[in-house]
């Protein structure tokens, strides 16, 4: 465990010694401001929802963000009650107010992750790709600044992207449900017509 730390610890100063940059900073911050309360990923979600051409990839983002919420910010962050790396490791600077919550795993990542995997995969690539792309710096952008350990951002992807293909799944076979059921009735009525 101790050897894990330390690879953390010296990924996040290693980070702040060779990549940060004025121009890098404001771009990180800007990146991991807009994953704050999930606005972003709620914003295309909701947007998804109300293009009836997109309304199933939308549940699928909402049923995601819901999910990721209930498990890894209610429930995983508050069991493991990892502390921020910026109040542990000597020398590191977080860039961004303090985080009212525990460090374990990357709510940001998780959520970018749980939305941007399913958009990814059900969108055409000159929409899902770009998004992904923008998962990924949101990710990133959490070591950046110096609020999550890579660990965090690591477990963060994982949960998110697991979150994603059983979002998929659910709503998939509901779907299925809801178009069999309907099929029936269809069915059924026409045989009514019949008669």
């Amino acid at each position: 465990m101790g050897a894990l730390l330390e690879w953390d610890a010296g990924v996040l100063l290693w980070i702040q010694e060779n990549m940060r940059t004025d121009l890098m900073t404001t771009i990180m911050k800007g990146i991991t401001r807009l994953g704050n309360g999930g606005c972003l990923w709620i914003a295309l979600a909701v947007v998804l929802l109300v293009i009836g051409k997109t309304r199933k990839v939308g549940a699928m983002s909402v049923l995601s963000l819901i999910i990721t919420f209930v498990t890894v910010n209610l429930g995983i962050k508050n069991i493991v009650a990892r502390t921020r790396p910026y109040e542990v490791i000597d020398g590191l600077v977080n860039l961004v107010e303090k985080q009212s919550d525990f460090s374990f795993p990357s709510g940001h990542s998780a959520h970018a992750f749980a939305v941007g995997v399913v958009l990814l995969v059900m969108l055409p690539r000159k929409f899902g790709v770009p998004i992904f792309i923008i998962s990924i710096l949101m990710a990133y952008s959490r070591l950046y600044i110096g609020v999550h350990y890579p660990t965090d951002v690591i477990a963060g992807v994982l949960l998110g992207t697991i979150i994603a293909f059983i979002s998929m799944f659910i709503v998939n076979k509901i779907c299925d449900k809801w178009h069999k059921r309907n099929k029936a009735l269809e069915e059924a009525e026409a045989t009514e017509q019949m008669d």
